[in-house]
């Protein structure tokens, strides 16, 4: 699964249906909590997205600390509740075009991001997160798999492995974990970024250009998303970007 390559003409269609059908408007939406996909979500089978139930405890993860299965350390409903307006709050103060308090609103969405619920996924994420930061994405992505296939459920974990895998060279994979990342969280900023520079450098500027301005309207301030916008327009300009 993690290792499939697809070839550019056949995840390149991927692409395009998983931003304009299954991610319309996913800059505006609020993210589903129970992790559905919207109403008008794209069919799972135009991405190559896992569709197996996590793995049973005879299959489960080789390191001794994590060979018992995942926790479930579901929130109360009462969590979820507040988890979701403390969201909705931060994401205002995050779209704010000035002051200085949306820097604080960020580190706070992605504190909150990064909790999976479990510690022995925590564990995976941090493992995978430290491959990352040594250079070595084979190993991270081996991790990360780990946890995508343990906690299906965890956008971080998608996002991550899609990081590695860019890094690592490929394209296909990443941008079928960053579908899955925003039926998850449909305000990823971040994963709608890595999708406009995947699809920037395939030579999509049209749909790039679209994943950029999505992010922004969900998060204004980042600097790499802009300059790439207004990269993008330049090369477009003349028409109907």
């Amino acid at each position: 699964m993690g290792n499939m390559l697809l070839p550019v003409p056949h995840f390149h269609h991927a692409v395009a249906a998983a931003l304009f059908l299954g991610l319309a408007g996913a800059g505006a939406g609020h993210a589903r909590q129970d992790g559905a996909a919207a109403p008008d979500a794209m069919p799972v089978q135009d991405l190559p997205l896992p569709e197996d139930p996590p793995q049973a405890e005879s299959d489960a993860l080789p390191e001794s600390p994590l060979s018992e299965p995942a926790a479930a350390s579901e929130p109360t409903a009462e969590a979820r509740l507040r988890e979701r307006e403390d969201l909705d709050l931060l994401f205002a103060e995050l779209a704010q075009p000035g002051g200085e308090t949306w820097a604080r609103a960020e580190t706070d969405i992605l504190r909150i991001w990064s909790r999976s619920g479990s510690a022995a996924m925590d564990l995976l994420y941090k493992r995978g997160e430290a491959a990352l930061d040594a250079g070595d994405t084979v190993t991270a992505i081996g991790h990360l798999t780990a946890l995508t296939d343990h906690a299906p459920d965890f956008a971080a974990g998608w996002y991550l492995r899609s990081v590695a895998f860019y890094l690592d060279g490929d394209f296909g994979p990443p941008i079928a974990d960053l579908g899955q990342v925003l039926r998850l969280e449909p305000r990823h900023f971040g994963a709608l970024t890595q999708l406009g520079t995947i699809l920037e450098e395939l030579g999509d500027d049209r749909d790039a250009l679209v994943a950029f301005r999505r992010s922004l309207k969900i998060h204004p301030h980042q600097q790499e998303a802009q300059d790439a916008v207004q990269r993008l327009e330049r090369k477009l300009q003349g028409t109907d970007a």
